[in-house]
């Protein structure tokens, strides 16, 4: 297999605040890539194809074949153990007391599968669970607890800042800094890429739904909630200079180790709404005084490489939702579906066409597409 191109860190002698725009706005074009609505952005009209081109540019260059945010990462498989405790918010069969099985995949932040996870500062776990009735409840969450910006013009806005520059071929500093004074809210996000700290594993990060969802019981009862995987595998800190010294590729290789001695674990988690938190701005957190319930455990059993695992071909579209569970009504989530189908369609027509075999025949074996 040939070598992966050489790769430069470009962040190295960057401020620390331009590192942090960047890694917004990677949780950003997971969350926020949307807008077809016409007048958010008059004269023109915004739609997921134009989004979708706005991400290509911001990424600097199309890798063929792979997925346009989040293009490295693993396949993983296991299930869901519901516990009985969701029954009472929410009539999905998978809050019963079963297991469904689900295929999924673990990911770092970034539009090139050849970043290094050592550069990585956002961590992603989507997952495809089936239930036995026959449904479908796809996820896609993220390690930041909140988004960096709180509405679909600031997402564009910060697409279009961070686009190289043709004369430099980086983004534009004082672009990127007028954005950051204009949008208050960044500076929230930008204090958790700071100060939060790194884990050493996929298997040891919270991943976090971050938009609001709306569960409905088999009573008809409706609550606004959100949802958190929490690891069993205890926290580590990872410390600047063990990043400088991690390979590349740390985090496929942990995950494989620890998936040949044992299973791994994340508790579900759903926090229930109070009266007054934001449920159509997920640049907003909830209180940590809400109530929270566990509500079963996600179990990873065995990974594999995208390029040949069951996940290469999916869609994580946060609006496939079983029974009892819905959409807030958070147009994030509306627009995150169809910018996502749009991602999908050029992906799956880069492979049906032939031209992402040499990409992703180059690529290494962690490598997911998109």
């Amino acid at each position: 297999m040939p070598d992966k191109p050489p790769l430069i860190d470009t962040h190295a002698r960057r401020p620390a605040w331009l590192a942090l725009f960047a890694i917004a706005l990677i949780a950003g074009t997971i969350a926020f890539a949307f807008a077809w609505v016409a007048g958010w952005l008059s004269p023109d009209r915004l739609t997921p194809e134009r989004f979708v081109d706005a991400i290509e540019k911001g990424n600097g260059e199309v890798y063929p074949g792979f997925r346009r945010a989040h293009a490295k990462g693993v396949c993983i498989a296991g299930y869901f153990e519901g516990n009985g405790e969701g029954a009472a918010l929410s009539s999905t069969r998978m809050f019963e007391k079963v297991r469904s099985p689900f295929v999924g995949r673990m990911s770092v932040g970034g539009g090139s599968p050849y970043g290094l996870d050592n550069k990585a500062r956002v961590r992603s776990m989507a997952l495809e669970l089936r239930s036995d009735d026959g449904q479908q409840w796809r996820m896609a969450m993220n390690s930041f607890p909140f988004f960096g910006v709180s509405s679909v013009e600031a997402f564009y806005e910060q697409t279009r800042a961070n686009a190289p520059d043709p004369a430099t071929g980086k983004p534009d500093p004082a672009k990127q800094a007028a954005f950051a004074e204009a949008h208050p809210e960044f500076k929230r996000f930008a204090a958790w890429a700071k100060d939060a700290p790194w884990s050493t594993s996929w298997a040891s990060t919270t991943y976090n739904g971050v938009n609001a969802f709306r569960f409905i019981n088999a009573a008809g009862e409706g609550r606004n909630v959100r949802w958190s995987m929490r690891p069993r595998t205890p926290f580590v800190v990872m410390t600047p200079e063990q990043r400088e010294a991690a390979d590349g590729d740390f985090l496929s290789e942990d995950l494989q180790a620890r998936l040949a001695a044992d299973a791994l674990r994340w508790d579900m988690v759903v926090t229930i709404a109070e009266a007054g938190d934001a449920i159509l701005d997920a640049s907003q957190p909830w209180p940590e005084a809400r109530q929270h319930i566990t509500v079963g455990s996600v179990v990873v059993e065995s990974t594999s490489p995208q390029t040949t695992g069951a996940c290469r071909d999916i869609n994580f579209d946060p609006l496939v939702l079983p029974k009892g569970v819905e959409g807030s009504g958070d147009p994030v989530l509306a627009a995150r579906s169809a910018v996502y189908s749009v991602s999908f369609n050029r992906r799956e027509r880069d492979i049906a066409s032939g031209t992402a075999g040499a990409a992703i025949g180059n690529a290494p074996t962690q490598v997911d597409t998109k």
